[in-house]
């Protein structure tokens, strides 16, 4: 059995809304913020629009929600190699829901909805039952306090 391993993740987050007066007021401040890991591009945050962030940068909700995403299509991916199921395409179009109750909110749910192709349709049945393995293994799934539910198609490329 292998030791347990720790890893750990930097990532600085810096506000830069201050329109001059600070939190002054709750509509006097803009929410844009900077997500930065050394040596990687910058992601330009803020809040979700009904929250009044700006809609053309990411907002913490998205970014969870792709997280989840891409950690299950990792996941499934590797699962996949070891299993000798041959995947020549991935896409997934996740979808999270937030309850908001009396100013406070919290998802209820994320949807992962990969549609993948393998090689041969033999490799059909195993290559949708890994989608199974994939949501117990996925680091981020297992962090998350709601279910992580997954909806797959798997199809031959070029069918």
């Amino acid at each position: 059995m292998r030791e347990p391993r720790e890893h750990r993740y930097r990532v600085d987050v810096s506000w830069t809304g201050n329109t001059g007066e600070g939190t002054a007021g709750y509509r006097g401040f803009a929410r844009d913020h900077q997500v930065v890991v050394a040596g990687k591009p910058v992601i330009e945050g803020s809040a979700d629009p009904a929250f009044v962030g700006d809609p053309t940068r990411w907002n913490p909700e998205e970014l969870l929600v792709g997280s989840l995403s891409q950690c299950h299509m990792l996941t499934y991916l590797a699962l996949c190699s070891l299993k000798r199921v041959r995947v020549l395409e991935y896409r997934d179009a996740a979808e999270g829901t937030m309850r908001e109750t009396a100013g406070r909110g919290e998802f209820t749910e994320v949807r992962l909805r990969p549609v993948v192709a393998v090689a041969e349709p033999g490799m059909i049945d195993l290559a949708t039952a890994l989608h199974e393995d994939a949501n117990r293994d996925c680091f981020i799934a297992r962090s998350v306090n709601f279910p992580v539910r997954h909806l797959p198609t798997v199809t031959v490329a070029g069918s």
